[in-house]
C-alpha cells in the first residue's frame, strides 16, 4: 500500500534474483529504496535508467564494512532517513565434499552470508538509534539453516548463523523499538539457484514441495515487504519460511535431488550472480582435484 510519507529502505543483493523482486515490491508500495548489489554490471541493468526519485543503484560488497556504511549514508543523503535494511545479498558460495573444501572459499562464503549481514545491521541500527529509535531489519535466511543435508555446508552454517543473530539482535535492540526478523525461502527460482541446474532440477524441486507452484522473488519479496513495514510491530524475532511447505514435510533435499555434498566429484565457489567467475576444480577417484 502507498504510504503518504515515503518510507525508505536499503536492500543488498537488490539487482537480481531475489534482491531485485524486494526492491520491485518496494518501490511499488511506495518506499524509496537504496538497491546496493556488488555486480555493476546487473545494477546497471536493473536501475540505470530508473527514475531516481525512487530507487538509487549502489555499488556494494557487503563484506567490506566502509561499502555498507556508504549505502546506509546514500539513503540518508538521497531521501532523509533509512527505516528498514534488508541484508538480503548472497551467494552459493563454497561447495563439494567437506575434506575437499578450500578454506579461502569457506571464508569468503562467511563473508557474504554472515558478516554481510551483521554488517548491514550495525550500520543500519546506528542510523536508526540516530533518529532516535524505531526502524526494521529483515535478514535472508535459509531452509538450509535448521537442519543438516539442504544446502552447502559452508552455506548452511552461515545461514545458521544469520538465524542465530536474528534472534540474538531483535533481543538486544527491542528496547530502542528496532525490530529484528528473517525470511528463509526454499527452492526459489532465481538466476542463483538455477546456476549448474536445469528444468529437472526444478521439476524435482517441486515434487518435494506441498505446495507445487514454483516459489518465486515475489513470493519472497511479499514476505518481506511485511516484515519491513512499521504496521507488525509486535513482530520481532521471528523467521518467516517462504518455501511452499517444503520445511513443514521434511528437508533433506541435497540427498533427495541428488546433490548430496559428499557425492560430488567437484569442489570450488559458486559465485553465483556477483559477477565474478565460479571456481570449479574436479577432483579424481580419491577425492583430490586434478
Amino acid at each position: 500500500m502507498s504510504q503518504v510519507t515515503p518510507r525508505v529502505a536499503a536492500v543488498t543483493g537488490g539487482a537480481s534474483g531475489i534482491g531485485l523482486g524486494i526492491v520491485t515490491r518496494l518501490v511499488a508500495d511506495g518506499w524509496k529504496v537504496v538497491a546496493g548489489d556488488i555486480n555493476a554490471v546487473t545494477l546497471h541493468e536493473a536501475f540505470g535508467a530508473s527514475d531516481e526519485e525512487n530507487v538509487v543503484g549502489v555499488v556494494c560488497d557487503v563484506s567490506v564494512e566502509s561499502q555498507v556504511a556508504r549505502l546506509v549514508e546514500t539513503a540518508v543523503d538521497r531521501f532523509g532517513r533509512l527505516d528498514c535494511m534488508v541484508n538480503n545479498a548472497g551467494i552459493s558460495g563454497a561447495f563439494g565434499p567437506i575434506h575437499e573444501l578450500d578454506v579461502a572459499h569457506w571464508d569468503f562464503t562467511f563473508g557474504v552470508l554472515a558478516r554481510g549481514v551483521f554488517l548491514g545491521t550495525k550500520h543500519a541500527t546506528r542510523q536508526f538509534l540516530a533518529q532516535g529509535g524505531g526502524g526494521s531489519i529483515v535478514n535472508m535466511c535459509s531452509i538450509a539453516a535448521w537442519d543438516g543435508g539442504t544446502g552447502p555446508q559452508a552455506y548452511s552454517a552461515a545461514k545458521a548463523a544469520v538465524q542465530n543473530l536474528t534472534w540474538s539482535t531483535a533481543a538486544e535492540l527491542a528496547e530502542h523499538r528496532i525490530r529484528v526478523n528473517a525470511v528463509a525461502p526454499g527452492s526459489v527460482i532465481t538466476p542463483m539457484w538455477m546456476k549448474g541446474r536445469d528444468q529437472s532440477d526444478v521439476d524435482r524441486a517441486l515434487q518435494l514441495q506441498p505446495l507445487k507452484e514454483p516459489t518465486t522473488s515475489a513470493h519472497v519479496a511479499e514476505a518481506v515487504a511485511f516484515l519491513a513495514a512499521p504496521e507488525p510491530a509486535m513482530i520481532t524475532g521471528t523467521c518467516v519460511a517462504v518455501d511452499g511447505g517444503i520445511s513443514a514435510a521434511g528437508t533433506d533435499l541435497a540427498r533427495r535431488l541428488g546433490n548430496n555434498p559428499g557425492d560430488l566429484k567437484i569442489a570450488g565457489l559458486n559465485m553465483g550472480t556477483s559477477g565474478t567467475k565460479s571456481v570449479v576444480n574436479v577432483l579424481g577417484d580419491q577425492g583430490k582435484s586434478i
